[in-house]
C-alpha cells in the first residue's frame, strides 16, 4: 500500500487558475493559495493525529 501524503499543486480548470489539495485520489480545488495552504495544513495535522491514534489503538492490549 502506498503512503498517502497531502499535496498542493497549481492546476487550470475551465480556463481559470486554481490550487488543488490532494490526499491520495481525493482532491479539492481552491481559487486562493492561502485557503488551499490552510486546508492542507489542517488536513495534514488531522491525518497525523489519526495515524497516531491507529498506532496507539493497535499497540495496547484489549481487556476482556
Amino acid at each position: 500500500m502506498q503512503a498517502l501524503e497531502v499535496r498542493i499543486e497549481a492546476v487550470e480548470f475551465r480556463g481559470r487558475a486554481y490550487w488543488q489539495v490532494r490526499l491520495g485520489r481525493r482532491a479539492l480545488r481552491f481559487p486562493h493559495e492561502a485557503a488551499a495552504r490552510a486546508f492542507a495544513a489542517q488536513l495534514h495535522t488531522r491525518r497525523e493525529w489519526w495515524l497516531e491514534q491507529a498506532r496507539t489503538d493497535t499497540s495496547e492490549p484489549s481487556e476482556p
